[in-house]
């Protein structure tokens, strides 16, 4: 079959528009295939997004509810110092309370400009209250080192040393170790003033009460003391010897007092004191009543400064009626007259301090 030239022409034609609209076709099959591929791809890019963005927000709002718990715990601690030593009620405290400083410290003023700006709200409002919270701290820290210093004053006016009063009161102190954790479970680092706050608190307890403990009310209503504490020539067989306490000579059965608050621990006899009674007053201070004749107070009763405890008489190695007042620190004699003596400053600091650990007492009874 021969095909003329024209339609060998018109053939090649129409092949070549066949597969021109085929290339065409392919060429459109391809390009919509690629514009699907990158909207898929923007897609999930934007999902990815979506995805870390909900991340980061989740996490900040866990941070946020975080250190709004910690600060919560931080609030709570505030309030106790301040309800428990100074007496202020929580809730009438506000964040700047004078109050507590007895109008004595001085705290430089509240800045909120180290704020990040560009924090949001919420995390504004939370760095604000925990810099006030900070400042509000410091303020509690200062009064408290303020009254552990009058109390070391006093204390040490009274011839003790107040450095090893509480060496030794820090000693009696012990425990499984249990890592303070906050209510999201992760610890909570405290801010510089109120890790200082345990120390400085500790340190006014001991030493208050220390100045509570001390025996400074005149253990019987009498004037005349017979013997003094120390070096004396012994009554019995003139020989030198060592008085452990003070001798009050009275009539027999005069009212035998409590020197400072405290607990009876002992109610009986001793080798050469005769009948004896004997007050813990805490802080490692005892008073020793000795030659009685007569006991009004009884084992575990807990007795008042003035309070009656026993009678006065001549039992044990005596050689007529008296009083043998001795004071006893961690288990040695000290002279009482450095307490029986005391100074008005002194007595001052005291009641301030019984006033104080009263009151604590009080409110821990109910």
């Amino acid at each position: 079959m021969r095909i003329s030239a024209v339609w060998q022409k018109r053939v090649a034609l129409i092949a070549g528009i066949v597969l021109l609209a085929w290339a065409g076709a392919t060429l459109a099959v391809v390009v919509s295939q690629l514009l699907s591929a990158d909207e898929r791809a923007d897609v999930a890019q934007q999902q990815a997004a979506a995805a870390a963005s909900e991340k980061r927000i989740a996490q900040y709002r866990d941070r946020v509810a975080e250190t709004a718990a910690d600060l919560e715990e931080r609030q709570a601690l505030l309030e106790g110092v301040a309800e428990t030593h100074f007496g202020i009620d929580p809730e009438a405290m506000t964040a700047q309370p004078a109050a507590a400083t007895d109008g004595q410290a001085q705290v430089e003023p509240l800045k909120t400009s180290a704020i990040d700006p560009n924090l949001p709200p919420e995390a504004q409002t939370l760095a604000r209250l925990e810099v006030r919270q900070e400042r509000f701290a410091k303020r509690l820290l200062a009064a408290v080192n303020i009254r552990a210093a009058n109390a070391e004053e006093a204390v040490a006016k009274l011839g003790l040393n107040p450095a090893a009063i509480v060496r030794s009161a820090a000693t009696g102190r012990g425990g499984p170790l249990i890592p303070y954790k906050g209510r999201m479970g992760k610890a909570k680092a405290l801010g510089a003033s109120f890790a200082a706050l345990e120390g400085a608190l500790f340190r006014m307890e001991v030493l208050e009460r220390t100045l509570v403990a001390v025996p400074s009310g005149n253990p019987a209503d009498v004037l005349m003391m017979s013997s003094g504490f120390g070096y004396r020539s012994d009554p019995f067989t003139g020989a030198g010897a060592m008085h452990s306490g003070l001798d009050f000579r009275g009539p027999i059965g005069t009212p035998i007092l409590a020197a400072a608050p405290g607990r009876v621990s002992f109610v009986g006899q001793k080798s050469g004191y005769g009948n004896v009674v004997e007050v813990d007053h805490g802080q490692g201070i005892l008073t020793r009543y000795a030659h009685l004749s007569g006991f009004t107070s009884t084992v575990g009763a807990q007795v008042a400064a003035g309070q009656q405890i026993a009678k006065m008489g001549s039992t044990g190695r005596s050689t007529g009626s008296h009083l043998h007042f001795e004071v006893r620190l961690n288990g040695v004699a000290v002279n009482p007259r450095r307490f029986l003596e005391a100074k008005a400053d002194v007595l001052e600091a005291k009641n301030d301090a019984r006033q104080r650990v009263g009151a604590i007492t009080a409110r821990g009874t109910h």
